[in-house]
């Protein structure tokens, strides 16, 4: 609209300026005039066009640039989103540490009551709770009286305990069938130090870490790979080593945790292990 405008105003000028040298101008300067007129009507149309094409330009590359800003924001977007939500799935390393703070206090809190206690989580995400405040179950071990206790967290970081005792109104015997003995498989050479810097000393470490928040201060690895704590005198699995060496290799391994600063030492059935 603004280029017809622009037309209109120019062939008008030359119009008027045609009229104005045909009335007054004569002789041969007549044609110079023209001439004149002619070229400044050229000049006024090819400014005018670039204008208005350069404007047209601008708004093609403004519209380019916002359009793959928009592209580029949802993108963005889009990768940010479910990299979130994983993150919200998995417990980092200072939920972790937490964590174990919380379940060292917890220990103290108990251990001043009865110095033989040990416990676990009844909750499958407990720092969710400890963050947020709330009241959660632990499982007891180690006390005459009382097998679990509710633990009460609140934000100003203040921990109770109530302790519980729980009977159930019926013991179910649930008969398990015997499981098909393992077949022996040969045993390939095992280097002690290389088998606990790949496989064992992760495992330990985080474990022990644990155990020890939660009272403990040993336990057995059996033949089988199974990695055991004692509590009321029965055995339960914490964890499992994959292909576990056979005792020919035990007491490599025992000086090779004893030099990572642990107490081990070779029984019939596993190695015990203390901190």
């Amino acid at each position: 609209m603004k280029h017809k405008n622009t037309f209109g105003t120019a062939t008008s000028f030359l119009l008027v300026a045609v009229l104005a040298i045909m009335a007054f101008v004569r002789g041969a300067h007549q044609i110079w005039f023209l001439a004149a007129a002619f070229a400044v009507w050229s000049i006024w149309m090819i400014v005018a066009a670039l204008l208005s094409n350069k404007t047209a330009i601008q708004a093609r590359i403004r519209a380019y640039r916002q359009k793959k800003r928009r592209i580029a924001e949802n993108k963005r977007t889009a990768f940010i989103q479910p990299q979130n939500l994983q993150n919200t799935e998995k417990p980092d390393s200072v939920g972790l540490v937490l964590l174990r703070h919380v379940s060292y206090r917890i220990s103290a809190y108990l251990k001043s009551a009865y110095p033989d206690v040990t416990w676990e989580w009844q909750e499958k995400h407990p720092e969710k709770i400890i963050t947020k405040g709330g009241t959660t179950r632990i499982r007891l071990f180690g006390v005459p009286d009382f097998n679990f206790a509710e633990v009460m967290f609140d934000q100003h970081a203040n921990i109770d305990c109530d302790m519980l005792r729980i009977v159930p109104l019926a013991k179910l015997n649930v008969s398990e069938s015997e499981s098909e003995p393992a077949r022996t498989l040969p045993q390939q050479p095992v280097d002690p130090a290389v088998w606990y810097d790949l496989q064992g000393r992760q495992v330990l470490e985080n474990l022990v870490a644990d155990l020890n928040s939660r009272g403990h201060s040993s336990l057995v690895i059996r033949e089988s790979g199974d990695i055991c704590i004692r509590q009321d005198d029965t055995d339960v699995q914490q964890d499992r080593f994959k292909n576990f060496p056979a005792k020919t290799h035990w007491s490599g391994i025992a000086k090779v945790m004893e030099n990572a600063g642990l107490a081990a030492s070779v029984e019939e059935n596993g190695i015990a292990v203390s901190w």
